[in-house]
């Protein structure tokens, strides 16, 4: 089998895998749950962990070989060649006050290379998917990125812009909100989901998971755009992000990480 034949391959089970875990945790959306705190005081709800739970189900009979990363269960095979990584909901805090805008998402890696990912949102019944030459499909159709080349005519997004432990961030986002033409919240993953459809062009999270950001990778480079860390480095496991179509990729990272490398430099 081709690279490619193989990355589609892998799209495809992505896509069902992230299907299957969604609707499972849909069945609880809107109903009302026990929510607890984990250990770094996120919330967690048996949705998360029954969702997971039928993915990596579902994973375990089709690539038993395979290791598998999840947020609430850890790593499976650590020493496995391919790794599948898994984030039940994405946006739970979403999830347990009855917002639409979360999303399952999984990924597909070997070594540090993403060779593909899905992002499913099943309250709104959409889902992205990716692979390594292969593009990205929206719905079933081909997606990309807009063509807005000015920020003042672009729609900016965030998870959350307060940035309490980076004063920097805080100020070069505010730098950004102001230049662009519309700027929102609500991110989360389906944030991405805008960017890599043309309908935003720029989405940022201050800190992430490897389960947050890993399924994005794919779907916005494979869409046209530009998926870097805070220091510009095009990696998902940087535990930051930001993705950008490719029209405004270096007119951001201007704003958002030169400016910061300059304010946090020491002075000497």
């Amino acid at each position: 089998m081709s690279a490619v034949a193989d990355a589609q391959s892998l799209m495809q089970a992505a896509a069902e895998v992230a299907r299957i875990a969604g609707r499972f945790a849909l069945e609880s959306f809107g109903s009302n749950l026990d929510v607890e705190a984990k250990h770094d005081g996120s919330p967690v709800t048996a949705a998360d962990r029954g969702a997971e739970q039928v993915a990596r189900e579902w994973l375990e009979q089709r690539f038993p070989d395979d290791g598998i990363l999840g947020e609430e269960f850890g790593l499976a095979r650590p020493d496995a060649t391919r790794r599948w990584i898994l984030d039940p909901i994405d946006g739970t805090l979403s999830f347990i006050r009855g917002v639409p805008l979360w999303g399952t998402l999984v990924a597909v890696a070997e070594g540090d290379q993403v060779v593909a990912g899905a992002a499913f949102f099943p309250v709104v019944d959409e889902i992205a998917a990716a692979g390594r030459a292969c593009g990205c499909w929206w719905n079933g159709r081909a997606c990309a990125v807009s063509t807005v080349s000015e920020l003042a005519h672009a729609t900016v997004l965030a998870t959350d812009t307060r940035f309490p432990e980076r004063r920097a961030r805080r100020d070069a986002w505010d730098s950004l909100a102001r230049e662009a033409a519309v700027a929102r919240t609500w991110g989360d993953c389906y944030g991405y989901l805008l960017v890599a459809t043309g309908r935003a062009e720029v989405m940022v999270d201050d800190a992430v998971s490897a389960w947050d950001s890993a399924a994005i990778l794919p779907i916005i480079e494979e869409a046209g755009g530009v998926l870097t860390d805070w220091t510009g480095t095009s990696t998902p496991f940087g535990g930051d992000v930001i993705a950008t179509n490719g029209s405004l990729a270096s007119i951001v990272r201007d704003l958002l990480v030169h400016d910061v490398e300059r304010a946090e430099r020491p002075v000497t």
